[in-house]
């Protein structure tokens, strides 16, 4: 049991919060609340670092990566993203970084666009969403876990068309292009 954080916000209070499961990637805690009707519940939380999405744009294209995901046993087209397990990094230099690994591109200008939640109802992982641009072109450095990934150009009315077309089927991407789209920046 872990001690109760002092929580106490939307006329929720934390009561009790304890670690039901814990990886080097993600922590799940269960937390017992009171409302301030009194009525009592239980909130499930899973704890996961922040992670960055880029949109590396080269002459009107925008690169994508394709890798299996394991929860959904399939392969699918997304803009390239990732966290790492420390949270000392920027999110410009997480975004720097997971974009030379995944596609072999090298940024030499990044704009940070915004910040999203995952899933917040019931995780409490965010996202930056950046936009990459004066593109430089080396060899990915994947890891283990990205075995296969691929790596390609697209253009933005090929993704928009893969999007309504339930080929992109990873919210991240199709939030991040919503943003990129409504901030005018593609």
């Amino acid at each position: 049991m872990t001690p109760t954080p002092d929580i106490s916000i939307a006329n929720v209070k934390t009561l009790e919060s304890k670690i039901v499961y814990q990886n080097k990637w993600m922590t799940v805690r269960e937390d017992v609340v009171q409302r301030d009707n009194g009525t009592t519940g239980i909130f499930g939380i899973v704890e996961k670092p922040d992670f960055a999405v880029i949109a590396a744009i080269e002459n009107g294209n925008v690169c994508l990566v394709e890798q299996h995901r394991y929860p959904v046993r399939s392969r699918f087209w997304e803009l390239p993203q990732g966290s790492w397990e420390s949270t000392s990094i920027s999110a410009c230099d997480l975004a720097k970084a997971e974009l030379r690994e995944e596609t072999g591109i090298i940024a030499h200008s990044m704009e940070h666009v915004g910040h999203l939640f995952l899933a917040y109802g019931y995780s409490d992982q965010g996202y930056d969403v950046f936009i990459a641009s004066a593109l430089e072109h080396a060899s990915q450095d994947l890891d283990t876990e990205e075995h296969g990934l691929a790596a390609r150009f697209f253009s933005i009315s090929d993704v928009e068309s893969m999007i309504v077309e339930g080929k992109i089927k990873d919210a991240t991407t199709v939030a991040a292009f919503g943003l990129l789209r409504l901030r005018k920046k593609i």
